[in-house]
């Protein structure tokens, strides 16, 4: 086994604000506290996942916050869809005014004086209108508002007086935005509303009894489930991650590797559990399974503190390596992205005899350019390795075009204002963007840079370097200076913002060692900047501070 170099420093995190309120629960979402003054053993205000997980909350609480109905419109939505109530009539002219009124209050407090001050015109429906539009003045930035606790406990009382007269989806919708908003679960207007819901739902059989679902199979159950895959609720996993050693099957692990590895969710004790358990059941494990449980160490960047981690892989690529190559080239790319290639395995699948097995299969476009990746790693990384390399007739462009994260998120990326910034400032001769440079890696935005520091025209020069670099002597080697600016976007980072995936930090390693000088522009300084003029500005600030310069003066 060969360690590469050192990992890279973590960027720095720049945290920002959690919540939106848009009158529904986010249940995978972390919440700040909204209203203030409540008891240390309240549950945390706007921490949806932890009510519905606390031993306190009732069988019918439960229920009432998981089967929400669907909020009619008439009761959150803007005035264009509440012009009718709940029996068909439409609304009177003050009943219409005072929602509007509710709507667009500035103030708590202003929202609770036209409550109390219009009795007569104060109908069931706009409680949860007022309730939504609290919970949007305390959301409002950059700083919410403070609310004095008798204004919440004379708004309380308000709905506690009323909720006889609400029908059963007014009480459903109260309740739930109530929690939202952290109002204590043993406050009055809590136990208020559940009361009433008690009283409206009819009675209901005893429910048969289930087999409790313990360790394994709960975990199993949970990550199996469509909604589950679709929202990532990683408090929810840690408190699954629990079960014992017997109770967890190959199955149950690769399920959890994957969510890992589709969320990006970076989870040191997971991972070190998946780590522990492919080591401990070895020898029952084959290749394609083990391609699956080392995923997420290579996506998410992380090297297992397990010490018989790499030797355990190692004795599995000797086993396997010849029954299933696909599933051998899958966990090199792996150890590839943790600096960590065992020689033995290299010597493998660089053999011409492994080369000519996958040559005929239906993979073997992909093992090519995985392979073609793994050449490369031993070109930049491994001067130590003497075995065999893959023949040059067989490499193939490791990334030539922008990855399908890219793509698929191509709406929400920097990259056009970005290049909208370099060519007002530098001019469209001095840079070339999404440019492919041997072996296959694409760039953000490229530069040229002479000896002294002047950006040039791109045309009138040669923008890769050469590939490989040792094979090209120094003498000979063009002066001139290559800058990649890289976008690092907030989809190229594990879930916690703040360590790079293992491919786009293998790619910066790699255009490093070739001898590209790199510009990060990390996504927390691209969107603090407030339109082009500022984003210019932190461009020119970038570039100066690498000794650039560009116009008259630059040439």
């Amino acid at each position: 086994m060969a360690k590469l170099s050192p990992r890279a420093p973590r960027a720095p995190s720049k945290v920002g604000p959690a919540f939106s309120f848009h009158g529904r629960g986010d249940l995978g979402r972390e919440t700040k506290p909204l209203v203030q003054g409540h008891t240390a053993g309240s549950p945390s205000p706007n921490s949806m996942l932890r009510v519905l997980l606390s031993a306190q909350a009732s069988s019918a609480r439960l229920s009432g916050l998981l089967l929400l109905p669907p909020v009619q419109p008439y009761c959150l939505g803007p005035n264009k869809w509440g012009d009718r109530p709940p029996g068909g009539a439409p609304h009177a002219g003050p009943v219409q005014g005072l929602q509007r009124l509710l709507e667009q209050a500035r103030s708590p407090g202003e929202l609770l004086r036209w409550l109390g001050q219009n009795p007569t015109k104060v109908r069931a429906h706009h409680y949860p209108v007022a309730l939504r539009r609290l919970g949007q003045l305390l959301g409002s930035q950059p700083r919410p508002p403070p609310v004095e606790q008798a204004t919440l406990q004379d708004l309380s009382q308000l709905i506690i007086r009323n909720c006889p007269s609400f029908d059963i989806h007014t009480i459903h919708v109260c309740l739930h935005l109530a929690v939202l908003l952290g109002f204590p679960s043993d406050g009055p207007l809590v136990c208020a509303l559940e009361q009433e819901q008690r009283f409206r739902l009819p009675p209901k059989p005893p429910p048969p009894l289930q087999p409790v679902l313990r360790g394994g199979l709960r975990l199993e159950a949970a990550l199996s489930c469509p909604r589950f895959q679709r929202h990532p609720q990683h408090h929810l996993i840690r408190s699954l991650a629990e079960a014992r050693p017997e109770e967890l099957t190959p199955h149950v692990m690769v399920l959890l590797a994957q969510h890992l590895a589709r969320h990006r969710l970076r989870e040191p004790q997971l991972l070190e559990a998946i780590a522990h358990f492919l080591v401990a059941q070895e020898a029952q494990l084959n290749s394609k399974v083990v391609q699956k449980l080392v995923l997420p160490f290579g996506r998410l960047n992380y090297l297992p503190l397990e010490e018989q981690f790499m030797p355990c892989l190692e004795r599995i690529l000797a086993r396997e390596a010849g029954v299933a190559p696909l599933a051998t080239v899958n966990i090199l790319m792996s150890l590839c992205q943790l600096r960590c290639l065992p020689f033995r395995a290299l010597h493998f699948v660089f053999s011409p005899g492994f080369i000519s097995h996958i040559s005929g299969t239906p993979h073997a476009p992909i093992v090519r350019r995985y392979l073609s990746l793994l050449d490369t790693a031993v070109e930049l990384e491994l001067p130590g390795y003497r075995g065999p390399r893959l023949p040059r007739r067989q490499q193939v462009p490791i990334f030539p075009q922008p990855l399908i994260t890219d793509r698929a998120r191509c709406k929400y990326s920097h990259k056009d204002i970005v290049a909208e910034g370099l060519r007002q400032l530098l001019g469209e001769e001095k840079y070339r963007q999404d440019l492919t440079v041997p072996p296959g890696y694409c760039t953000d935005f490229l530069l040229c840079v002479s000896s002294s520091g002047a950006v040039l025209p791109v045309r009138t020069q040669d923008p890769f370097l050469p590939y490989p670099p040792r094979s090209c002597p120094y003498t000979i080697r063009d002066p001139a200076q290559r800058v990649v600016l890289m976008l690092r976007e907030r989809w190229h980072f594990c879930r916690d913002g703040r360590v790079l995936l293992g491919s786009r930090a293998l790619r910066e390693r790699h255009l490093g060692l070739m001898g590209y000088q790199l510009l990060p522009l990390p996504f927390e300084e691209l969107e603090s900047q407030r339109g082009l003029s500022q984003l210019k500005s932190y461009l020119r600030q970038k570039l100066q501070a690498l000794g650039l310069r560009w116009g008259p003066e630059g040439g």
